[in-house]
């Protein structure tokens, strides 16, 4: 489904943000992607939607490369779910869900607000699927609370029936039971679609709880690719302390020595 090949980005002051990663995620998967800050998560999702311009490597969506001459069908196909909601606060929450259709709908027509009887109809519809009511269709999207607004950009990102979700930290700034309404939203609205999700996390237990399939990553590089199961509390550990490829796919070594897995330190997970 998504496949990405040998793909690196260097900024231009020189720091490698992603280093010769491949990977490939198969439809309909839950793929989490965890690792410290500056680890490369967010610019790895950024490529798949052509947010990111890589230095060298590609992205294709079933074996349709991501180009200038592509990309604009492309977007059409994925969607994306921000940390920081990504909303327009003073527009009303029912617009904002309308937003999502973008891609397809001329920027004019968005702004006079000229939307198919069955766009709106199925606003209204994704709206209740995420548990908001008709009394938030006119509410300003800057007056709901965080979870709220996160759920408004679960509607928005499942306007258009997107084959890939990419899911940026959704749940960064939401409280411990907030996080799991809001990944159970995503996981089931994918489900329910065949949709394939690439979700950035900061948060382990979610991500062992929620994911089908862990990439871990580390200065740029991917240094574990396994089930939830497979994640154990020692590769945990070797990933936040940095850690390099072993010979066998999903297991992780001390980087520059042979500490065992079970004498690794505590990760440091503020």
């Amino acid at each position: 489904m998504i496949r990405f090949n040998s793909l690196s980005k260097v900024w231009p002051d020189g720091t490698q943000a992603v280093a010769n990663v491949s990977l490939s995620i198969g439809r309909g998967q839950f793929c989490v992607i965890l690792g410290p800050s500056g680890a490369g998560k967010s610019t790895l999702l950024r490529a798949v939607n052509g947010l990111m311009k890589p230095t060298q490597g590609s992205v294709s969506i079933d074996g349709v490369q991501l180009s200038a001459a592509s990309e604009r069908v492309l977007r059409q196909r994925v969607a994306m779910i921000h940390q920081h909601f990504n909303l327009t606060d003073r527009m009303s929450v029912a617009g904002n869900v309308l937003a999502g259709l973008l891609p397809v709908v001329s920027t004019a027509r968005a702004l006079l607000g000229w939307f198919r009887p069955e766009h709106r109809t199925k606003a209204c519809k994704l709206l209740q699927n995420v548990g908001l009511s008709p009394t938030h269709l006119q509410r300003r999207a800057g007056e709901l609370s965080g979870g709220q607004q996160q759920r408004v950009g679960i509607a928005r990102a499942f306007m258009l029936d997107p084959e890939v979700v990419l899911a940026d930290e959704p749940v960064a700034s939401l409280a411990p039971k907030i996080s799991r309404d809001i990944l159970t939203l995503i996981r089931d609205a994918a489900r329910e679609r065949g949709t394939t999700v690439l979700c950035s996390l900061h948060q382990i237990d979610l991500a062992r709880e929620f994911g089908d399939r862990i990439v871990g990553m580390r200065d740029g590089q991917v240094v574990f690719d396994g089930t939830p199961a497979e994640f154990t509390d020692a590769r945990v550990r070797a990933l936040y302390h940095g850690a390099q490829w072993d010979d066998q796919p999903t297991r992780l070594r001390a980087s520059g020595n042979s500490t065992q897995e079970h004498d690794l330190p505590e990760p440091a997970l503020a």
